[in-house]
């Protein structure tokens, strides 16, 4: 896929969706659509990393593995994500959504390089302009 600021709005929205439909799985007991929509939301949080950091010049040996842990709460989702630049760097990709069965959910983000924190607001993605 070719990211553009539209392609990363997109993803950006395909994320927030994805959390609301994490809630509504977990809620209605669906194991199999309550997979398929955390590989989703995996799929657009790396996507927006490797965006976010290609911008940057960094470039990754491979795409982030990323897993959503349990929490414990239908309202909080956390994803953390690992990879390695091409010049053999760890790259940590962290998030938490709260409030992630509401319309308005926060999210937080993180990205390092080599343990220096790059990456550090509330999106991800070509189509986030904001620099929280």
């Amino acid at each position: 896929m070719r990211w553009s600021a539209r392609t990363g709005a997109r993803a950006r929205r395909v994320g927030v969706t994805v959390v609301a439909g994490l809630t509504v799985a977990g809620l209605s007991g669906c194991g199999v659509m309550q997979r398929i929509s955390e590989g989703a939301y995996r799929n657009a949080v790396a996507d927006g990393a490797i965006a976010d950091l290609r911008a940057k010049g960094v470039q990754l040996q491979r795409r982030p593995v990323c897993s959503t842990p349990p929490t414990g709460a239908f309202d909080e989702v956390r994803i953390t994500c690992m990879a390695r630049t091409t010049t053999g760097e760890p790259v940590e990709i962290s998030g938490t959504v709260a409030s992630a069965d509401t319309s308005t959910p926060h999210e937080r983000y993180q990205v390092t390089v080599g343990g220096r924190v790059l990456i550090d607001r509330d999106c991800l993605g070509t189509g986030c302009h904001r620099s929280v």
